[in-house]
């Protein structure tokens, strides 16, 4: 599994439903055509397998609503000085 994941920004996207037909296999759709993710607005960790459909999928987007969000793993600030 990767640490990749798709957001959509529902205000940017309009319904094309081009996501749904290059990657049925994380994006259905509504009644009205506009993309379901697992989690809402984000979908779960994309399998490696997956990934260059993905890039198409957001490549294809007309209105850039379908996006990459990396989930990063969480990151700590170094210790300060003399503590």
């Amino acid at each position: 599994m990767s640490d990749v994941r798709l957001r959509v920004d529902f205000v940017a996207c309009d319904g094309h439903a081009l996501c749904a037909q290059l990657l049925p296999e994380v994006i259905t759709l509504d009644e009205w055509g506009y993309p379901i993710l697992a989690n809402g607005q984000t979908s779960d960790p994309l399998p490696h397998s997956l990934l260059r459909l993905a890039q198409a999928a957001i490549d294809a987007c007309p209105t850039l609503a379908l996006q990459r969000d990396r989930q990063d793993s969480p990151r700590h600030p170094p210790p300060a000085a003399g503590v």
